[in-house]
């Protein structure tokens, strides 16, 4: 993400349901990578958060050049260089408790491999939202960035990170559903 900050500190804002309804309005008609559906419906369930903006981050190499193509990396001795474009979820959280440990939830997903996965702030979120937050999958040489350049075997492990990534922030949202 190119305008990727550290974690800014919650501030109130008084006209965040307002914001939340406007957003999921305007999701309406938004086409969402198919294997994170599911996770922006669970997200957008809970009513002291929204998302922004997500990508579920694609592989591009050789003769594959599809920008939305969801396969899996295949097994090849022919591919050197992968072109990843960064798998993320931007998301708006209220200045409440729920929205205070739904942070510290999504923060444990970069436990899985810090030098893969980031949480943060993206500046022109903040800008336009504040409160809102990212959590991202990209080598830690990259976060600035909405794509890198990576050898094949970099990428196979990218894959498997974004894989669990999207793993825990399922169980993180079934788990804060089950709350509400």
């Amino acid at each position: 993400m190119e305008t990727f900050t550290t974690q800014k500190i919650m501030v109130e804002n008084p006209q965040f349901q307002l914001q939340r309804q406007r957003n999921l309005v305007g999701l309406k008609g938004v086409v969402i990578d198919t294997p994170i559906n599911e996770h922006i419906k669970n997200f957008n369930k809970l009513s002291y958060c929204f998302t922004l903006q997500c990508c579920y981050g694609h592989f591009l190499y050789n003769s594959q050049r599809d920008t939305q193509n969801n396969e899996p990396l295949p097994i090849s001795s022919s591919i050197a260089k992968v072109e990843y474009r960064i798998a993320y979820i931007a998301f708006c959280v209220d200045f409440c408790d729920q929205g205070r440990a739904l942070l510290d939830s999504l923060k444990t997903i970069t436990s899985i491999d810090n030098e893969n996965i980031q949480f943060g702030c993206a500046e022109w979120f903040w800008k336009r939202q504040v409160n809102s937050y990212a959590l991202q999958v990209e080598p830690d040489r990259y976060k600035f960035e909405d794509k890198a350049i990576i050898d094949y075997h970099e990428a196979l492990k990218i894959e498997t990170v974004r894989n669990m990534f999207f793993d825990q922030l399922m169980e993180i949202l079934i788990s804060q559903n089950r709350k509400v």
